[in-house]
């Protein structure tokens, strides 16, 4: 029976793992769904104070969700390079089937002029981003600075993993780094371990090591920072979310590289996927059943 539970565990992890790996499905909102987001927000929050049993909590789950990554992102990588059109459009059409469901977090919320300002802050700021790095690379460099950037990618992906209703992978592909550590990084690790191409290996950990470490003290520390924000000033937060969240498509479309030998097939395809990727986030942000409903106890 405590084997059954553990693969039962496993299971939900591979899940949630799916759902951060994917733009504009978020993990959190998979999580609530499945009633495991409290048992697991707490065991992470207190896995100094309780650390046997919130280890042997998580375990399952971490096992599921690397099984996920390792998997998902050979397949992803696959999609990205042969059918970047319609698989971008596939995202842009989850994130945008999110929207409706983070309007309903901040309905009846406070907001006012300060929520609209930033609304607009953080649009523009994944705009200028973007603008910025026009001319970004999917290779990883591997300098002191680039790592230091990993380790950020990786607090800013985690701690933003933990929201429901808010995909990490999508912030990550907003601020320009899904496709270079989800769908480059990562296969290519597996690949270089597998073939016995050590460089390759060894390249791919010196990008992904400081990322995990980041996700780490992403999820424990600024997850903490967010959950306060959450029960103090939830309108606020959620509009500084949905800033980035409507500039993910628009920086994802100015991608001029998405746009070569593009005929009227590829595009009847990319309305096709986008339409699919809409009304699949649509369906899973829809209102949940209320044993559902995620319970955020205010302080």
């Amino acid at each position: 029976m405590k084997l059954l539970h553990s693969l039962t565990d496993i299971l939900r992890g591979f899940v949630v793992g799916l759902a951060n790996l994917i733009p504009g499905v978020s993990g959190g909102t998979m999580m609530v769904a499945m009633g495991v987001y409290n048992k697991l927000i707490h065991a992470i929050t207190n896995i100094f104070k309780e650390f046997k049993k919130s280890f042997l909590t998580l375990l399952p789950y971490v096992i599921g969700m690397l099984l996920a990554i390792a998997l998902g992102s050979v397949g992803l990588k696959m999609a990205f390079q042969n059918y970047p059109l319609p698989t971008n459009t596939l995202f842009i059409g989850l994130i945008l089937g999110s929207v409706p469901a983070l309007f309903r977090e901040v309905r009846g919320e406070k907001k006012g002029i300060p929520g609209v300002l930033l609304f607009i802050f953080f649009f523009a700021s994944v705009i200028v981003l973007k603008l910025v790095e026009s001319n970004h690379s999917n290779v990883l460099n591997t300098g002191f600075l680039d790592i230091l950037k990993y380790l950020l990618m990786g607090v800013i992906a985690s701690a933003t993993m933990v929201i429901p209703g808010v995909s990490g992978s999508m912030i990550l592909k907003t601020m320009g780094y899904y496709e270079p550590i989800v769908t480059g990084a990562i296969p290519d690790l597996m690949k270089g371990i597998s073939s016995g191409a050590w460089d390759q290996a060894g390249h791919s950990i010196a990008v992904l090591l400081p990322f995990g470490i980041g996700c780490v003290l992403g999820i424990y520390f600024v997850s903490r920072f967010i959950d306060y924000l959450l029960h103090h000033y939830k309108g606020y937060t959620y509009m500084a979310v949905l800033g980035m969240v409507l500039a993910s498509p628009v920086v994802t479309l100015i991608d001029r590289s998405l746009y070569d030998q593009v005929g009227w097939v590829l595009i009847l395809i990319s309305v096709v996927t986008f339409a699919v990727g809409f009304v699949v986030a649509t369906k899973m942000g829809s209102d949940p059943s209320p044993e559902e409903k995620l319970e955020t106890p205010r302080e």
